[in-house]
């Protein structure tokens, strides 16, 4: 029998997440309609412990990188406080030498990084790692909105199921659209999503680091439908606007009218979610106005419409 034209290692690190490992073994499954060959692999053959309770007994070692033209990161438990072996990263770096893609799912992202491959160059991770990724590794840009990147030969997904979206589009590159197409419907699947992964992050509002103007974000949020200026906020808070501007970003990070805006993005989440209130009305009750004011904004701070999170997240559709 021929060998596939393509080769796939995944490489099982300690820690390593299910999901992450599962969803590119899957998708990359050896059968007629896919040209691949899939090894599952570790430092070394034998046990690996996983996350979430689990282990793997791995066949390869990092042997397996020096076959294979693509190499899967999987994600891993608590990726920004420990690096990978040096082994690890050196055979990482001799693979993409030789003219491996590598492909990191989640926070698989920090071992690749950690190799250095992506100083320079875009790259994701899951929502909660990605200030932790730019702050370990500030040559990297990190764009937290993106389901992934293709940087041509090193790629990265943000979360579990953004790993799906990466499969595809690597066998959209290597086999074309039907492919990437039947995949999909097997593993019933969207072969494209739209928006970034900002959409699926639980609130846009950070959490405060302060409490001087606990009483005041609180009230806001009950009054986003009516006009809230900064001069409107300082008056509730019993401080001067300046004083108030100055110590609200202290405490949250944002500027209140960037704040007010993340808020009211947010309750249209909830109302678009729950209710079958139109784009305009949701507009209206959480004071931004018109469905293209909506729009914009929708847009801006969560990279996809109202109406297509509405598709994405409505229960029962």
């Amino acid at each position: 029998m021929t060998e596939p034209d393509r080769r796939v290692a995944v490489l099982v690190l300690e820690g390593a997440k299910p999901l992450d490992v599962g969803i590119p073994a899957q998708v990359f499954t050896t059968r007629p309609s896919m040209p691949y060959q899939v090894r599952v692999c570790g430092v070394e053959p034998g046990l690996v412990a996983g996350g979430d309770g689990l282990s793997y007994h791995v066949a390869d070692g990092l042997d397996a990188l020096s076959w294979a033209d693509i190499v899967f990161i999987p994600g891993y438990r608590q990726p920004d406080r420990d690096e990978p072996p040096t082994g690890v990263l050196d055979a990482l770096r001799t693979a993409h030498a030789r003219g491996a893609r590598l492909a990191a799912i989640s926070t698989g992202a920090f071992a690749l990084a950690a190799t250095g491959l992506l100083d320079g160059r875009r790259a994701t991770t899951h929502w909660h790692y990605t200030r932790a990724l730019a702050a370990k590794y500030p040559r990297v840009d990190v764009d937290g909105n993106v389901l992934f990147v293709d940087e041509k030969t090193v790629l990265t997904s943000a979360g579990a199921a953004s790993g799906i979206d990466l499969c595809l589009h690597i066998l959209r590159s290597d086999l074309g659209v039907a492919a990437s197409n039947h995949a999909a419907r097997r593993l019933v699947s969207a072969p494209y999503r739209s928006g970034g992964q900002a959409q699926y992050v639980p609130r846009s509002v950070p959490e405060p680091r302060g409490e001087q103007f606990a009483a005041t974000r609180e009230w806001a949020l009950h009054h986003l439908a009516e006009p809230l200026t900064l001069k409107t906020l300082a008056t509730h808070a019993a401080v001067s606007a300046r004083t108030f501007s100055r110590r609200f970003v202290e405490e949250t990070g944002y500027t209140p009218m960037q704040w007010v805006m993340r808020a009211r993005v947010d309750l249209a989440r909830e109302l678009l979610e729950r209710s079958e209130r139109g784009v305009e009305q949701v507009a209206a009750d959480v004071g931004l106005g018109t469905g293209a004011n909506l729009r914009l904004h929708f847009g801006r701070i969560l990279g996809t419409t109202p109406s297509e999170y509405r598709r994405t997240f409505t229960r029962g559709v």
